[in-house]
């Protein structure tokens, strides 16, 4: 049985930040980029690339608001057509650089609170993903199992990717826990592995409030940016293999 991680990577302020994300690689099957909008820049983007390479991940953008100063992590009110500007003038960015390495673009996957309005504003999730479909139909899109992203991505005929968080709590099974309530990261390595197994198997695991929840999920997800990042992605690959589990894309 196979399952499929990914992480946000290249969102440090300089190329030595993309040191920790080495680290990272060996123990992932996909990253997603920054694509210079809530963090990262061009330098900082073509290094990842070459790095992500070298460990044969697949690649993806990883678009956001265009708000380096909250890291993408506060809703902002952006008119529709300048947001959609700037997801497709974030994503060409990164395209360019792919190409000029030798590889493919694989797919995209929204950052931080854009991730999360599109989830609550299904008018928001069939616009961003219409600009999907027409500007970039051969990307997968990776979205949270369950969510509006999904919905809207099966009607238009998209690939999708069912994403679950090993490091986030859910308060139920659509809806993650915002990260300004106490505990909603999990930075336990124990928790977070246990969680992996059941979103890979689609077992029983706790939401936030301690009710019960089961799903499955195609790609799991770990925060390049989570404190313990490392030390996580160190112990999941033979924690995984201790369930009979591979990570592969």
């Amino acid at each position: 049985m196979k399952i499929d991680i990914n992480c946000d990577l290249g969102e440090g302020s300089d190329l030595k930040s993309c040191i920790r994300d080495t680290q990272i690689m060996p123990f992932i099957s996909r990253c997603n980029i920054a694509c210079g909008a809530h963090a990262g820049n061009r330098d900082i983007m073509r290094l990842s690339i070459f790095n992500a390479q070298k460990h044969h991940l697949k690649i993806g953008a990883h678009p956001g608001y265009p708000d380096r100063e909250n890291f993408g992590r506060k809703s902002i009110k952006l008119p529709i057509n300048l947001l959609l500007d700037s997801l497709f003038q974030q994503i060409e960015q990164l395209q360019f650089l792919t190409t000029e390495a030798g590889v493919l673009l694989d797919h995209v996957k929204l950052h931080g609170a854009l991730y999360n309005d599109a989830e609550a504003d299904r008018l928001l999730a069939k616009e961003i993903i219409s600009l999907f479909a027409k500007e970039y139909p051969s990307l997968k899109i990776i979205g949270l199992a369950n969510g509006a992203m999904e919905s809207v991505a099966i009607e238009k005929q998209c690939t999708f990717y069912r994403e679950g968080f090993i490091d986030r709590h859910y308060l139920n099974k659509d809806k993650l826990a915002p990260r300004n309530l106490p505990g909603s990261v999990l930075n336990n390595i124990e928790n977070c592995l246990e969680r992996a197994v059941a979103l890979a198997k689609g077992t029983d695991f706790t939401s936030y409030y301690g009710t019960p929840l089961k799903f499955s999920v195609d790609t799991i997800c770990l925060h390049g940016d989570n404190p313990a990042a490392l030390k996580i992605a160190k112990a999941l690959v033979k924690h995984l293999q201790h369930h009979g589990l591979n990570i592969q894309s």
